[in-house]
């Protein structure tokens, strides 16, 4: 399998340089040249595959020649190796749950994956790589738990300050060793530019070896595609699939459920659901694609301004909206709508939400109210604990507190703050480098 990249001026190369470019030379993101097929007999009888045989069949044709079978299977063994299950709301709603992995959110899925594929690369190479990665939540945490101690790594995380969960934020900043953490005078767009212009320094690029652990990543984006399979596998009604609710920020993971679903996956319609950050809604209305500032809100992951992989989603489509209209919809839910909805499900169906799984739950409500005849599966991203400050004045009750988060409350915050500027950033890595 090659890669091209969606701005067209770079060469194409195979998933393994593609995981270790992360972006591509004219800083556009790589792209699959074709869309694998999923074997018909795998989705006619995909309750009797393992997880493990499911994911090295979608998985396999994108990774190609460039990772062995037998460690291949090894690495998605170690990825795959905690529970994802589907569990019933309502008559017509479930719940996906993707935050039963190591760091409680759904990112662990692509941040495992990912690392072991690097890991395993960069066996090859004579000089450290560095991760640089910008989160808006959640990656931070999985990246740094799935490379935390990877020989040949290290990992800089740039966070924007006070604006992730303080779960969030203990999860990224106490590994230390080969973790480090950047919280950044400024927004999650900011954070992604930063890292955005160190990919495009010369001088900095011939000094390290960057690539990147976001999802613009085709390690960490692709993978993502397993917990759609995942889910199917346990959909009851075979006849009638799923119409899919995902809460949405950078577009990476509903963009790898519309891979999916192309390669073969049956589902009804996906809703990219939104909180008032909505860049994306308002194309689906105009088709004038319009970045803007991102607003704070307490779906803070989803708090994106410029999501970078809504470009993967124009090419899964050919950038002909009337196609990508027929199988994706958008919508932005406010933070009052949020809280009544998170509120509401936990008291009449006694079901805990985030506040990301609220805004994709109220989204997909909406939309059965008005399709009566189907049903539906809203992404449960992260645990609620993660989330605590915002959830718990929300249902007048506490959250109950995982042993292994309880540990890291009490771990001591390791990060260095900085302002909202690159050649900050660039000094930061360089003195990093000499380190070394």
């Amino acid at each position: 399998m090659q890669y091209f990249s969606t701005n067209h001026q770079s060469p194409e190369v195979d998933f393994k340089q593609a995981t270790i470019n992360g972006q591509a030379p004219d800083k556009g993101l790589y792209f699959p040249e074709r869309i694998p097929a999923i074997p018909k007999e795998l989705i006619e009888n995909i309750t009797q595959y393992s997880n493990e045989e499911i994911a090295y069949q979608v998985l396999q044709p994108y990774v190609g020649s460039s990772i062995p079978e037998d460690i291949l299977r090894n690495i998605i063994a170690e990825t795959i190796n905690f529970d994802i299950p589907l569990v019933k709301i309502t008559d017509t709603i479930f719940s996906l749950e993707l935050y039963h992995g190591p760091t409680l959110a759904f990112k662990d899925v692509g941040a495992r994956f990912m690392s072991r594929c690097l890991g395993y690369f960069v066996k090859e190479q004579h000089k450290k790589v560095t991760v640089l990665v910008a989160t808006s939540g959640d990656t931070g945490g999985a990246v740094a738990n799935g490379f935390y101690g990877v020989e040949g790594i290290e990992v800089v995380i740039l966070y924007p300050s006070g604006k992730v969960s303080s779960v969030q934020e203990k999860q990224l900043t106490t590994l230390g060793k080969n973790i480090h953490a950047l919280e950044v005078a400024g927004t999650f767009d900011d954070c992604q530019l930063m890292v955005k212009q160190a990919f495009t320094d010369e001088a900095l690029n011939e000094r390290l070896f960057l690539t990147s652990a976001n999802s613009i990543n085709v390690a960490r984006w692709l993978p993502q595609q397993l917990y759609y399979f995942f889910a199917y596998k346990q959909w009851m009604d075979k006849n009638n699939p799923p119409v899919i609710s995902v809460p949405s920020g950078n577009f990476g993971n509903i963009c790898a459920g519309i891979l999916a679903h192309i390669g073969g996956l049956p589902v009804q319609h996906f809703i990219a659901a939104c909180n008032a950050n909505d860049v994306v809604p308002s194309f689906m209305q105009t088709e004038r694609y319009e970045p803007k500032q991102s607003v704070a809100t307490i779906s803070n992951a989803m708090d994106v301004g410029n999501p970078s992989n809504f470009i993967r989603i124009l090419e899964i489509f050919h950038h002909k909206f009337k196609d990508l209209q027929n199988v994706l919809s958008s919508c932005s839910i406010s933070d009052d709508e949020t809280r009544t909805t998170l509120k509401s499900v936990y008291h009449t169906k006694q079901y805990l939400l985030d506040p990301h799984g609220a805004v994709g739950f109220f989204a997909l409500q909406n939309y059965i109210q008005q399709h009566p005849d189907q049903k539906g599966i809203v992404l449960e991203t992260a645990h609620p604990v993660k989330f605590y400050d915002v959830v718990e004045p929300v249902i007048g009750e506490a959250v109950p507190i995982p042993a292994t988060i309880r540990e890291q409350m009490q771990l001591e915050k390791k990060s260095i703050q900085i302002n909202a500027d690159g050649d900050l950033l660039k000094a930061f890595l360089l003195e990093l480098a000499v380190n070394q």
